[in-house]
């Protein structure tokens, strides 16, 4: 990991001092574009204060200061003059809904003027925001560039003093394992006899739980995931897949890409953090049918599909297969079924509208749920909450049903027919990394390795495993385990890095313990239900919540400032329909007879 402590605060330093410069020069910038047109009067300052327009100076103050704080979060990279500045129009965005559009309004004893009226109102202030965002994105870059021309030295790492002795491996980018590595980072920064590596096949982290929304236009998918380098920047990190894991010559095999080339990595201490991957349960056609949801390509890939299915029944003059088409299936009633089925009928229902031989008595929403309640995790209470509005909006729910197999356009049900539908979303099953399956140690039933108190593997030496891939026993109540949650995850991988670092120093180790904090789920149409600490919320008040509270837990301002966005685009227009890659299997009523041909009742599985 090398000796950090002197260059990140070099860096940051450098960081703050062009941000400020950066961000002074956009202040007046900002007030030389309204004095010209009139206007310093009318729309004071970056923050929308009255008090602005009689001290420019404190303008240009504040100016700096979000300067600085710009530079601090955006940072300076090379050749990224292009990022920095859209990222400062962004940043000049945010502080237009945060001042004309909030705190002038609020201290003025109004409420915030988000309504379009007031909006277009404030238009003219948007301009200047964007400018100052702009300029201070693009100064930014030219500052510490100008900055690193006279002093280099603070951007050449230093020499370490001792090569590193003890190696710590983390299989899996997730978030236990960005939180590990996180958490390693900051617990050896002043030791360099430790080295700190993470293998993952995705160079990002991804936000897993706005996976459904990416799916139905409501976010663009780059936003919702933030990359690994810069995440954990003082990590080393390679982009692989993991082939075998030797724990008692503790070395592991992997390899990039398609690259023939097999690398060895030995270990000092082994963070399992594969993850899970979808269980389809050996149900016939389930896999090769089914669209899954657990990584961007699989929320691009349905997105797309659905849209193409769109524009295939605008077209279709065979009313049967036009409903077939317009058929929507999720197998499981759990978080993510419930959400993935809310966002597709938003999606669905938001842009009808473009298609003029579409009707809404067309659409069929189907949720497939094989116990007598969706959402389990929920009391008895939101859940029949949950189910009430979304039969409301027109979706069905098929409790007590189990799916059992899948052909091209239709869904095999447990006691009855085929379902006809084009699009089925599979969300009912997981199962950790197969990898786990060679290792030589105790694993449950569902294939998840057991750990102990302390997160250590049973039955191996240095192996430690957090996530979905391992079963972490609950300390609070006796023979059972955690949820594989992303609030337990993160917190795991903290534990984790913590038990690490008191091995490799002779300290006691942590027992990981966790109450979770509550659960949220988003129900569509501004509506969603949570329960947090025993208080139980639903309607627009849980919506908001659930929206903060996933906003707060994105990576990186710059995360939370495009999500912020896209939510917001959301608010005032429909979903955007346009294809960004055409399906890799398209249903047409020829293949619809041979589909129904192979779906013989005596095949199912029962």
């Amino acid at each position: 990991m090398g000796n950090w402590a002197s260059i990140p605060s070099a860096g940051l330093r450098r960081d703050l001092l062009a941000g400020s410069v950066a961000g002074l020069i956009g202040g007046l910038v900002f007030w030389w574009a309204l004095a010209a047109q009139d206007m310093t009067a009318s729309v004071p300052g970056v923050l929308g204060l009255e008090l602005f327009a009689a001290w420019p100076a404190l303008h240009l103050l504040v100016s700096a200061l979000l300067g600085a704080c710009f530079g601090a979060i955006s940072r300076y990279q090379p050749e990224g003059y292009a990022g920095l500045t859209s990222g400062g129009l962004l940043w000049g965005l945010l502080w237009w809904i945060a001042g004309p559009m909030t705190l002038s309004p609020l201290l003025g004893g109004l409420g915030p003027s988000w309504s379009i009226l007031e909006a277009s109102t404030a238009f003219p202030s948007l301009i200047g925001h964007l400018l100052y965002g702009g300029v201070t994105g693009l100064g930014l870059y030219a500052t510490a560039n100008l900055y690193l021309r006279y002093r280099p030295e603070v951007e050449a790492p230093e020499t370490r003093a001792e090569a590193a002795s003890k190696h710590i491996l983390i299989l899996g980018g997730g978030f236990a394992g960005i939180s590990a590595a996180q958490r390693l980072e900051r617990l050896f920064a002043h030791d360099p006899s430790v080295d700190v590596t993470l293998v993952s096949q995705s160079n990002a982290l991804l936000f897993t739980p706005m996976l459904a929304e990416v799916a139905s236009s409501a976010v663009e998918g780059q936003h919702i995931s933030a990359p690994i380098r810069a995440s954990c920047p003082n990590t080393q990190f390679y982009r692989a897949e993991v082939l075998s894991i030797d724990a008692d010559l503790q070395v592991i095999r992997m390899r990039s890409g398609p690259s023939p080339t097999v690398e060895e990595v030995s270990y000092d201490h082994l963070v399992l953090a594969l993850g899970s991957i979808p269980s389809f349960y050996g149900l016939p056609g389930m896999e090769q049918h089914s669209f899954t949801l657990k990584t961007l390509e699989d929320a691009t890939r349905l997105r797309n599909h659905i849209i193409y299915l769109l524009e295939d029944a605008d077209f279709e003059p065979d009313e049967e297969q036009r409903r077939k088409q317009l058929t929507f299936v999720v197998a499981g009633g759990g978080f993510a079924g419930t959400e993935t089925m809310a966002e597709l009928f938003d999606l669905v229902n938001s842009v009808l509208g473009y298609y003029s031989n579409l009707r809404a008595e067309y659409l069929r929403f189907v949720l497939v749920h094989s116990r007598d309640r969706i959402l389990p995790e929920l009391s008895d209470k939101l859940g029949d909450y949950a189910i009430g509005k979304l039969r409301d909006r027109g979706i069905e729910f098929l409790l007590n049903t189990r799916v059992t197999g899948a052909t091209a356009d239709s869904v095999l049900l447990e006691g009855q027919g085929p379902l006809p539908a084009c699009t089925v979303v599979w969300t009912a099953g997981n199962q950790p990394n197969p990898l786990l399956s060679t290792l030589a140690c105790e694993r449950n039933r569902n294939g998840a390795v057991i750990v102990d108190e302390t997160l250590r593997v049973t039955g191996l030496v240095n192996v430690w495993a957090v996530g979905d891939c391992a079963q972490v026993p609950d300390a609070d109540v006796e023979g059972q385990a955690y949820p594989p949650t992303a609030q337990h995850a993160l917190r795991e991988g903290k534990v984790v890095a913590e038990n690490i670092a008191a091995t490799l120093r002779g300290r006691p180790l942590k027992r990981f313990r966790f109450q979770a904090l509550g659960v949220l789920v988003g129900l569509g149409h501004r509506t969603a239900a949570a329960e947090i600490r025993g208080l139980r919320f639903s309607g627009l008040l849980a919506w908001l919540m659930w929206r903060s509270i996933y906003l707060s837990k994105l990576p990186g301002i710059e995360k939370k400032v495009r999500v912020a966005l896209d939510w917001t685009i959301d608010l005032f227009f429909p979903r955007d329909i346009a294809l960004t890659s055409v399906p890799d299997r398209i249903i047409h009523p020829a293949d619809s007879e041979s589909s129904q041909e192979a779906a013989n009742p005596n095949e199912r599985v029962q």
